[in-house]
């Protein structure tokens, strides 16, 4: 940061996850900042079509659901009557909260936002276009961020026409009129199934065609087939394997097209509804990046060094748009590591260390290393279990679904990697995230103090079963 005739400090372009938390701290640290953002609101994909917008109807359809499903069990007798448009004001209510809490926070660290979509001229050069044909204006900065995230990035070699009602993408789904009869969801990562599951508890008949034999690919294995069993038993059904060659508007809605991978006829299935969820491509076009220089990979990705910098002095690059899972919580760790780097700390973002949660019912929970990828890299390594069932607040609150899994070093107790599959499992990798940042071992664990009765407890347990045995199983 060398030209001290620049108005700002820092310009960062987009205010999604990333871009506004690596605003917020560099203004903390005591940088001048703008953020340029083309949207209406701040928050980019995660606030306003993605994360909040999606969470809010999850948790909505997972209380109808239980209350169609389990209150009796409580001794509650009800009778709920879905209200769509009002739990479609609750998801929007949850938005706007959330993306006008940006601008406060923006506003309380003095840091001014630019309407307009973004382009860099040069190094140390934002140029600003807003709508309605006004002059551009140039933010002159000693530094720039490119936070843009990503985009739908729809089925490759096959056309999508999303007309946002019949075939839809994620953005789409979070606001359907109407629960659909029946829907196809192209994709089973972690948006088609949230967004599957939102609408499958909602009445909608949810069929998963996904390419790989099992959904949530990344996943542990041991989670993935438990997670799909689980799903089904919901009423999901699943055509695994399946290659889709097209996906067409009918007379009645939409159709499907897919073959098996591993060989054979091809299949056409219809619905009222196709989701097209098969996960998103970094948003980088527009920006300028090829006329100043700035290359990006075969994806589309900006290329930068262990420092967040690109090969151009001064611009910089951080979550979605670089490599790395496409996760919010990613891209905001980046965010305060490139605020210190520029102010001349030394931010540091641990990449072992990133939990990853499907907000599913039940939820699904991991950090660190899965066994299928441990026994891929050779690493001798011990596992440890505990299923809910054995957990007594489970059984009080009727989610007995699921289990702990714990993964560690054979010889130095190390843990390597944790996965939940369970209610409240997204809160409960906290602990173990901590645990594996400072080394720790499941004994560590395991001889830690947990509140009884507690889901957490069932932690606990499976850290014992790893490095001796379990008390309650």
């Amino acid at each position: 940061m060398s030209d001290s005739s620049a108005a700002f400090d820092l310009v960062v372009i987009g205010s999604g996850p990333g871009g506004y938390v690596c605003a917020i701290k560099a203004a903390q640290l005591g940088l001048k900042v703008a953020v340029v953002e083309k949207r209406e609101t701040y928050g980019g994909t995660c606030l306003n079509v993605g994360c909040i917008p999606s969470k809010a109807l999850l948790h909505a359809s997972e209380m109808y659901a239980e209350a169609r499903h389990s209150f009796a069990t409580l001794g509650i007798k009800v009778s709920p009557e879905l209200d769509l448009p009002t739990m479609l004001v609750h998801k929007d209510r949850t938005v706007k909260q959330n993306v006008d809490g940006i601008a406060f926070l923006f506003k309380k660290n003095r840091i001014e936002g630019v309407r307009g979509t973004g382009r860099i001229r040069a190094a140390g050069e934002v140029e600003v276009t807003a709508d309605g044909g006004a002059k551009p204006r140039v933010l002159k900065t000693k530094a720039i961020c490119i936070a843009t995230g990503s985009a739908v990035a729809g089925i490759p070699s096959v056309e999508v026409a999303f007309d946002g009602k019949t075939v839809v993408s994620s953005d789409d789904a979070i606001a359907l009129e109407k629960v659909p009869e029946t829907m196809i969801v192209v994709g089973g990562g972690v948006i088609g199934v949230e967004l599957g599951s939102v609408w499958s508890r909602l009445g909608a008949k949810v069929t998963v065609v996904e390419y790989l034999d099992k959904v949530l690919g990344p996943m542990d294995g041991d989670v993935s087939s438990a997670f799909q069993k689980l799903l089904v038993k919901q009423g999901v059904d699943f055509r695994l394997g399946a290659k889709v060659t097209g996906v067409a508007k009918t007379d009645k809605g939409a159709s499907v097209t897919f073959e098996p991978v591993a060989g054979g006829a091809a299949e056409t299935i219809e619905a009222d509804v196709v989701l097209v969820a098969t996960g998103r491509r970094a948003f980088t076009d527009g920006l300028g990046l090829d006329e100043v220089g700035v290359p990006r990979d075969k994806a589309g990705r900006v290329e930068i060094d262990a420092h967040y910098k690109t090969v151009v002095d001064g611009i910089y690059a951080i979550g979605d748009v670089v490599k790395g899972p496409m996760l919010a919580h990613k891209a905001e760790d980046e965010g305060i590591a490139l605020a210190e780097i520029l102010a001349g700390q030394a931010g540091h973002v641990n990449y072992g260390v990133i939990p990853s949660v499907v907000y599913t019912s039940p939820e699904v929970a991991s950090v660190g290393a899965t066994e299928e990828e441990l026994k891929q890299a050779g690493v001798a390594y011990k596992a440890g279990k505990f299923a809910f069932t054995a957990n007594g607040r489970a059984r009080a609150m009727l989610h007995t679904d699921g289990f702990v899994k714990f993964l560690a070093d054979a010889e130095t107790d190390r843990v390597l990697g944790v996965h939940i599959l369970g209610f409240g499992a997204g809160d409960m990798i906290a602990e173990c995230a901590v645990l594996m940042e400072f080394g720790g071992s499941s004994e560590d664990l395991a001889r830690t103090c947990h509140a009884h009765p507690t889901l957490s407890e069932a932690v606990r347990e499976a850290a014992m079963a790893t490095f001796a045995k379990p008390i309650h199983s």
